[in-house]
């Protein structure tokens, strides 16, 4: 049977309390109010439990067309029914643009009514899942859920708050890896626009011919192929924000249409004669130096200048060695628990190589080597062995080798062997890097007893 908290509003009350009587024996719960007055202040105390408004048309004190905006004030996710004596055309199509569920003529039919309810309740619980979920996905994109308290991401993270609510074009400058997009998706949160459509672009994974068209769209008949019109991404992001990833990426003849909609918040379409107008803020990210690109020719100074009007640089993990431990704790138990891992935790050891290594891929590097050591780990503590070759790098046995021997000799060998390691034995690429000949590698490992 159904179940839910229903709000019926009438002023008669015989008829009231027999649709009350009516649909509580459906399963729903009803409270009920004889005028506008009480019914909005009961709407407004149980506004997380009543899913659909029943309100008359004809109120002592009100109209039900004049109150609809009031109910939806008091209970935005609730559905809203009104109840008629005498339906017109007119007021029935009012109702339905001012966004009323549905508009009924009471006493018509009881089946009907049930009917209707039964779909109200139904679309207003689906909005208010999907209201939880998109706040859940916006609990995941914020300032507050980035791992990490070492300096150079606080004084990002301070950068960034600062912009996020001024609606202003904000320009992420950092390594390929680092997490700008995560930054985008928390200043649109932080903004005026989180609810809005959040849009993002990597300007790199599309093929150059198409990204016009991708980000702009086109009218039919633009070009072969073109069989019917098609809304571009910014269109998309009409109301939100629109994260464009790898900027430099852009053709400088797509960087010309992108300054106007900077400017102007107006651009064509590919086949199209009429200006389209989109409401978008922008924020954009880069790992090159826009600056130098510009003087080099290979970005519009103009461009560049438009969008640095707030820079924030997001910091790779290089510059942010103390967030490692945490960052591979985090890793650790999410891939854990997502595989079904007994791992708990890391030995000292393990966790003193990912403090040391080279993160050139920075905290998308990380968090790959740690779902690699979740898959390949054993025991309940993830050790060195569980780690990529890269970080077994080579150590002189100290039962051979003195500790101050610091010869020609000893110096090539501990080289050759470093130099093997990176390249994850791969001799041919370690003889390239060494400038040496493959044979002559060949002849040095044996000589040298490297494994």
């Amino acid at each position: 049977m159904p179940d839910g908290t229903l709000l019926l509003i009438d002023d008669e009350a015989p008829l009231r309390q027999a649709i009350a009587r009516m649909l509580e024996l459906e399963g729903y719960t009803v409270r009920q109010a004889p005028d506008a007055h009480r019914g909005l202040d009961d709407l407004a105390q149980h506004a997380d439990e009543v899913l659909v408004v029943l309100s008359d048309v004809k109120l002592p004190d009100g109209h039900g067309l004049d109150l609809l905006p009031r109910y939806r004030a008091k209970a935005p996710l609730a559905e809203i029914i009104l109840l008629t004596a005498y339906g017109t055309i007119p007021d029935s199509v009012r109702a339905m643009k001012e966004g009323a569920f549905d508009y009924l003529t009471k006493g018509e039919s009881d089946d009907q009514l049930v009917v209707v309810v039964d779909r109200a309740v139904e679309k207003a619980r689906l909005r208010r899942r999907v209201a939880e979920l998109e706040q859940q996905v916006g609990a995941q994109y914020t300032f507050e859920s980035m791992i990490g308290s070492s300096a150079a991401l606080l004084e990002a993270q301070r950068l960034a708050r600062r912009a996020a609510p001024t609606g202003s074009t904000v320009l992420l400058e950092g390594p390929t890896g680092a997490g700008k997009e995560l930054f985008a998706q928390a200043i649109h949160q932080a903004s005026p626009r989180r609810g809005k459509p959040f849009v993002a672009v990597n300007c790199s994974a599309f093929p150059k011919d198409l990204l016009e068209s991708e980000l702009f769209g086109y009218k039919k008949g633009a070009f072969t192929g073109a069989l019917a019109d098609k809304k571009g991404l910014l269109e998309a992001a009409h109301g939100g924000t629109l994260f464009l990833d790898e900027i430099g990426e852009l053709e400088l003849s797509v960087q010309a249409k992108f300054l106007r909609v900077l400017e102007t918040q107006q651009f064509t379409k590919l086949g199209d004669t009429r200006p389209t107008t989109v409401d978008v803020r922008l924020v954009a990210a880069t790992n090159r130096n826009l600056q130098q690109e510009a003087a080099a020719g290979n970005f519009r100074p103009d461009l560049y200048y438009r969008l640095a009007v707030f820079m924030v640089p997001v910091p790779g993990l290089n510059e942010r060695r103390a967030d490692v431990p945490v960052l591979a704790e985090y890793f650790l138990r999410f891939f854990a628990a997502k595989l079904g891992s007994r791992l708990r935790g890391l030995e000292p050891e393990a966790l003193a190589q990912l403090r040391r290594h080279d993160w050139r891929g920075n905290v998308r590097e990380l968090r790959n080597v740690l779902e690699r050591a979740v898959i390949l780990a054993d025991g309940e503590l993830l050790t060195t062995d569980d780690l990529p070759a890269e970080f077994h790098h080579f150590q002189p046995d100290p039962a051979t080798t003195d500790a101050n021997d610091r010869t020609l000799r000893t110096m090539e060998k501990h080289q050759i062997a470093r130099v093997l390691q990176e390249a994850s034995g791969n001799k041919m690429e370690a003889a390239r890097q060494l400038g040496i000949g493959t044979k002559t590698l060949y002849r040095k490992i044996q000589e040298y007893g490297i494994g």
